[in-house]
């Protein structure tokens, strides 16, 4: 396999004499065809039911890239709404029955918002598509609303569409970052962020031309929450860890006057965190997703007597966007899991049976036989507990090359999901060890608070308290580690090769950052604002950001490395790859570097997904191979 380059000149010009990393892996044409079916694997979801309840709108990326889907309530044959090759999102039904949705030119953040009819016929645009833009949703009647950065490129305004007149306006100008939780008449539920880990909810009076707004959830320190409206607007109900450590399902009552009451635990577990939930179209019930571990657990609430259900378990390990059925009687959920892509699935509440509702096409890949993960723990260096997901292949001979995957955001969490990538891995006999180190969501505000500032340096050494954990456990061969991880888990990536020189045999960095400073200076504005309570303020905490910078210590690199990256990645500037890869040519280190020109911060459309599997698997086949290891 020949080095892959996609590059501005003065870059190609410094790789022309690059080592190419994997002139020599050894191809296996079934294997090869194997990995490649795992990549084209499909999947569907969201979904959303019509407001009649007759048909379900949803995104499956089964033409290759995610598009708009339309397929009956009761099952049948699905018809696809847009055919575009650029990523669809923010699928939504208005009241009236028509469809709202956001597509993302190159798989970028300046999204163009389009209003359909339910037959795809009769489009219409909604904003002018030049700024970095969400899709949002309906409020009652003739509005949708959504976030842009138009007027401040350091906030996210809060705009509405009118279909009546076919016009957007800002509706809720934001100091920083927030989002509009719920609509309804002249009052707006609203979500306005601190920084990462910390905002407030609010009830915004919107005809009110003081701009009065009520506070509900006043708070000392960091806590988070979300919300909807209940029956009326003078009843919230709402997810969060107001002056606790786990999210809860919890109500409050607002008076423009008088205020908002306390919150009202509705329920509560001490064993798991409350991802989401839903109201039923009537808001007399509620469904509760439970994040057990990384795994999810359904409840059911009766919103007027208190009465609480746990449901069935799933036909997977992990469910997401659930929605109630204009009935009541049945709930749409995505379901997903470690051998299983995600489908829309369908849930009756009273026989409390899950009904598969999408069946996307996985060719050449039989998913029985996928690996399903199990959660091992293990302490850090300052003795805090940690856990992963140890995924091992069929025969596997211990000790063995292993790929430890470190997750995103840094907030993220690792969960059993399904994961080509992983699979491709095990598929050639790699066994992978994805890790939650401290800063992971799923296991407190406390746990996820661990690596703020300089906290982060105690969150870099636990990666290598995972490596040691596999060698010491006998599962992981010396010499045969690798790593890999996307976004804040290539930042991963970058510490472990440069603090750790000789215990890596490998490494992937997945579009990651490398340099604080040039993050904050070159990622879009209110990335930048966002990110100072996690990593720490560039104009006040300077040293410090430096100290955590890999590129300050790539001198240390003896790993060779696979970096890839989106061209039109704004929350991680392509730059942060390039200054890795130049440095490293320097020095005739050797590296593989792929820059995607169609995508942003990951890939979205199934032929990058596909040569990223590919080329992630070889890579790791050729380092972590037996006799490199024993060298």
């Amino acid at each position: 396999m020949k080095t892959r380059l996609r590059v501005s000149l003065p870059l190609a010009l410094l790789l022309a004499a690059a080592p190419a990393l994997a002139a020599d892996t050894p191809t296996d044409p079934t294997l090869e065809a194997r990995i490649t079916a795992m990549g084209q694997v499909s999947s569907a979801g969201p979904g959303q039911y019509s407001p009649d309840g007759t048909q379900i709108a949803y995104i499956s990326n089964v033409s290759g890239s995610p598009q708009a889907w339309l397929m009956p309530a009761a099952g049948g044959t699905p018809t696809q709404l847009t055919k575009g090759s650029d990523p669809v999102s923010g699928l939504r039904w208005s009241p009236e029955g028509k469809l709202a949705y956001a597509v993302s030119p190159g798989g970028g953040y300046n999204a163009q918002l389009f209003l359909s009819s339910a037959d795809g016929k009769d489009v219409v645009p909604m904003n002018d598509g030049k700024a970095n833009t969400f899709p949002g949703d309906f409020g009652d009647g003739l509005r949708y609303h959504f976030r842009s950065n138009a007027r401040d490129p350091a906030a996210t305004d809060i705009w509405v569409y009118n279909i009546g007149n076919a016009e957007a306006m800002v509706m809720i100008p934001m100091q920083g970052l927030g989002s509009l939780d719920d609509l309804v008449l002249n009052r707006g539920l609203v979500n306005r962020l601190v920084t990462r880990g910390d905002n407030n909810l609010w009830v915004d009076e919107l005809a009110d031309p003081t701009g009065r707004k009520t506070l509900l959830t006043p708070h000392e320190g960091t806590a988070r929450s979300f919300g909807k409206f209940g029956a009326d607007t003078s009843t919230v109900y709402l997810a969060h860890n107001v002056q606790r450590d786990r999210m809860v399902f919890a109500k409050v009552t607002v008076d423009a006057e008088a205020g908002a009451s306390p919150l009202q635990t509705l329920s509560e577990r001490d064993d798991a965190e409350l991802e989401d939930f839903v109201l039923s179209r009537d808001k007399q019930q509620a469904l509760l997703l439970w994040n057990v571990g990384g795994r999810s657990e359904l409840e059911l609430v009766d919103l007027a007597h208190g009465d609480k259900q746990e449901l069935p378990a799933p036909p997977a390990e992990l469910v997401s966007s659930p929605d109630f059925a204009p009935n009541g009687r049945t709930v749409l959920m995505t379901i997903s899991g470690s051998t299983a892509p995600a489908e829309l699935w369908q849930l009756d509440l009273a026989t409390q049976e899950y009904t598969r509702l999408t069946f996307s096409p996985a060719a050449g890949v039989d998913l029985s036989q996928l690996v399903k993960p199990e959660l091992r723990t293990f302490k850090a260096h300052d003795g805090l507990e940690l856990s992963g997901w140890l995924y091992l292949p069929p025969g596997f001979k211990q000790p063995g090359p292993v790929v430890l995957s470190f997750h995103g955001g840094p907030e993220g969490q690792e969960r059993p999901a399904f994961r080509a990538d992983y699979q491709a891995l095990l598929a050639s006999g790699i066994a992978v060890f994805a890790p939650n180190i401290r800063g992971s969501s799923g296991f407190g505000k406390k746990f996820m608070s661990l690596d703020n500032h300089a906290g982060r340096f105690d969150a870099n050494k636990d990666i290598k308290a995972a490596a040691d954990f596999l060698l010491e456990a006998g599962i992981g061969a010396k010499g045969r580690l690798g790593i890999m991880g996307g976004s804040y888990g290539g930042y991963v990536v970058m510490v472990a090769v440069t603090e750790h020189p000789d215990l890596f045999a490998a490494g992937a960095n997945l579009f990651g950052m490398v340099n604080f400073e040039t993050f904050f200076a070159q990622s879009t504005p209110w990335m930048g604002a966002i990110s100072t309570g996690e990593y720490g303020d560039p104009k006040t905490q300077r040293q410090l950001l430096r100290d955590l910078s890999p590129i300050h210590k790539l001198d240390r690199v003896k790993t060779p490395l696979l970096v890839m990256h989106g061209a039109n990645d704004t929350n991680v500037p392509v730059v942060e790859a390039e200054q890795v890869v130049r440095d490293l040519n320097k020095r005739g280190l050797p590296i593989e570097y792929i820059l995607f020109p169609d995508e942003g911060h990951g890939w979205r459309k199934q032929s990058n997904r596909v040569r990223s599997t590919l080329t992630v698997t070889r890579f790791f086949v050729l380092r972590l191979s037996e006799t490199k290891g024993s060298q």
